[in-house]
């Protein structure tokens, strides 16, 4: 019974569709979810409007019927003035192969392929994008899942800020990581309200080592109130003059992000 029960697990594990009830360890802990940030970058209307029509039409309805929820879709706020635009989409996963299994049940997918025919089938003079690059992150592990943001403004007003901080080397990166976790500056963002969606550390991608992580507001007034407070709390004061964690962040790159009307957050 207990090699029965090995296989269906190893067999949950092979598709990446864990059940809910095996994510949690023994300890009843929550297992630390990966999640693929794709970002599209492109520079024409007629590139975004196919952008829209796949991922809302074709690829978010494809992972809805696979299970798949709470997949965010994203406009940087510089794109009204940028010649090169980008499109940000987060997907969070249970495990890295259902990266890879993703594009193998898609490719089945019947619906999936009508509706997203024009991106699919673009041709090489006419490619819905200039460029596309995937992260691959894993979730910390005080903040092992997403979370979905409680927010009552209007998605056209709310404003997602996605943070990455690099480091000089491997190791004085895990002294930022453990700044997050063990320094409890989560918990310094929870306490003050920031909607964090995810904190996670960069596994795979063009900016390493790094993390990443985002938080939201109703606007950007609400942004900038949020950040002043951060900033005035006695506990960041304290924590950010830690002899232990000095200088560990070397660069620095923020984005401010609005979700499209077809984002599931």
């Amino acid at each position: 019974m207990k090699k029965i029960k090995c296989l269906i697990f190893a067999f949950f594990v092979f598709l990446g569709l864990l059940p809910v009830q095996l994510l949690h360890g023994q300890n009843g802990k929550k297992e630390r979810s990966i999640y693929q940030l794709t970002v599209y970058h492109f520079s024409t209307k007629d590139q975004e409007k196919v952008l829209d029509n796949y991922l809302e039409n074709a690829w978010i309805p494809a992972l809805h019927r696979l299970g798949i929820k709470n997949v965010g879709v994203f406009k940087a706020l510089a794109n009204d003035t940028s010649s090169l635009k980008s499109l940000y989409v987060f997907l969070p996963l249970l495990t890295l192969n259902a990266m890879i299994q993703i594009p193998q049940q898609l490719s089945q997918d019947q619906l999936y392929l009508a509706a997203g025919s024009d991106y699919l089938n673009a041709s090489h003079d006419s490619p819905p994008y200039t460029r596309l690059e995937n992260i691959i992150l894993r979730a910390f592990p005080l903040s092992p899942q997403m979370e979905l943001p409680k927010l009552q403004a209007d998605k056209k007003e709310r404003v997602y800020e996605l943070r990455s901080y690099e480091s000089p080397t491997e190791k004085i990166f895990k002294n930022k990581v453990q700044m997050f976790n063990a320094g409890d500056e989560i918990g310094l963002f929870k306490r003050l309200g920031f909607n964090a969606v995810f904190y996670s550390e960069v596994v795979a991608g063009g900016k390493m080592p790094n993390l990443m992580y985002m938080t939201s507001f109703e606007s950007m007034a609400d942004r900038e109130a949020h950040w002043k407070s951060f900033g005035e709390d006695p506990y960041w004061k304290k924590l950010s003059a830690l002899p232990e964690y000095q200088n560990n962040v070397s660069h620095i790159d923020i984005n401010f992000l609005r979700p499209t009307s077809y984002s599931d957050f």
